[in-house]
């Protein structure tokens, strides 16, 4: 079987696609503009396996797009190519309106003319995989509700706006034109080879400097937390076994602050790096307080009951195993952090994301 998979340089394909190559016998086709994002060296340890093949391109780029449908003929698609990145989304909505919507659109229509053109066998088994985003439903407001599949959409920010649209695409191209298509939506995601602009790769990381750990308002906002590896399996369990036409929730069940995270991720360094740069006495010493951003949710929790009673999938991870796997590979890679640090990155160390 060949799965186009979108996005594939970026933080959540890539681990689609080490996870597919290594646990199947299926082929990937990874499709990715790299940009800053994108990074093709989280993929090296499977880049040379004949099941696995590159196309640089855009989603945007329709006539890009039919030639490689047309070239490499995929049985699936998982389409996770997507602007992921809420406060650059605050400070330039426009990339995300474009990549996120009209590129969505984009594929859906190459995806729908190449889908027509299909032979009965393989339009049988055909599916369109489009991933996306918990913060579509916007924020929780009782300690104890939860996000369900059923959960009217309320986004916060222009980066869960356009989501939220790129889902309703997805859902009219199954209605009108009978696209067979799957929708997932998860919880926040770390682990291994995530740039580091994002919470969780930016406290260890700057910790590791010496340098201050921003953190919004109070840190009270709560997340729920996904091990990228069991969110890429999981993914991977709703493509093949998933039934068309379906929204599968996918979380960690792991709530917790950001506050939180922060705390545990100063406490693991203290034991896994205990030689702190800047004559520092503790990591939770870096922790600052600044402005919250605008817009900002309070809670996300998610509901993922429906993928594991109707699929049989559940994370492996805790969030302390899964973390203490995360703070692990950030000190033994650091050759991979250096490569993809740019000037960009370097003016938005106090930035950072839910």
């Amino acid at each position: 079987m060949k799965i186009l998979v979108t996005g594939g340089a970026g933080f959540i394909g890539s681990a689609v696609i080490r996870h597919i190559i290594n646990n199947t016998q299926n082929k990937v086709i990874n499709l990715d503009k790299l940009t800053y994002a994108g990074n093709l060296n989280s993929l090296k340890s499977i880049s040379s396996n004949p099941r696995y093949i590159f196309e640089k391109a855009d989603i945007c780029d329709a006539l890009a797009l039919q030639k490689i449908l047309v070239k490499h003929q995929p049985d699936m698609i998982m389409h996770l190519a997507a602007e992921s990145h809420v406060d650059r989304s605050i400070e330039g909505p426009a990339e995300f309106m474009q990549t996120n919507i009209i590129g969505t659109y984009t594929l859906l229509e190459a995806a729908r003319h190449y889908f027509a053109g299909l032979p009965i066998a393989k339009k049988s088994n055909f599916r369109f995989h489009h991933i996306s985003t918990d913060e579509v439903y916007g924020d929780l407001h009782g300690a104890d509700d939860l996000f369900t599949e059923t959960t009217p959409y309320a986004p916060s920010s222009p980066y869960s706006a356009s989501k939220a649209a790129s889902d309703h695409l997805v859902r009219a191209w199954l209605r009108t034109f009978g696209l067979p298509t799957i929708i997932t939506n998860c919880s926040n995601n770390y682990g291994p080879f995530h740039f580091p602009e994002k919470l969780v790769p930016l406290m260890i990381l700057n910790a590791l400097k010496g340098e201050a750990l921003p953190v919004y308002g109070k840190g009270d906002q709560v997340r729920d937390w996904l091990y990228v590896e069991d969110h890429a399996a999981a993914l991977y369990e709703v493509l093949t076994c998933g039934k068309i036409g379906e929204t599968y929730n996918i979380g960690g069940h792991n709530e917790k602050q950001n506050i939180e995270v922060v705390n545990i991720i100063c406490n693991l360094l203290e034991e896994l790096a205990p030689d702190k740069p800047n004559n520092i006495e503790y990591y939770k010493d870096l922790i600052s307080y600044v402005e919250d951003r605008p817009g900002h949710d309070l809670r996300y929790a998610i509901d993922a009951s429906k993928i594991e009673n109707e699929l049989g999938w559940k994370p492996k991870e805790t969030f302390e195993t899964g973390m203490r796997k995360t703070v692990v590979w950030y000190l033994e890679n650091q050759a991979w952090v250096d490569d993809i640090k740019d000037g960009s990155y370097k003016q938005r160390i106090g930035i950072i994301s839910n």
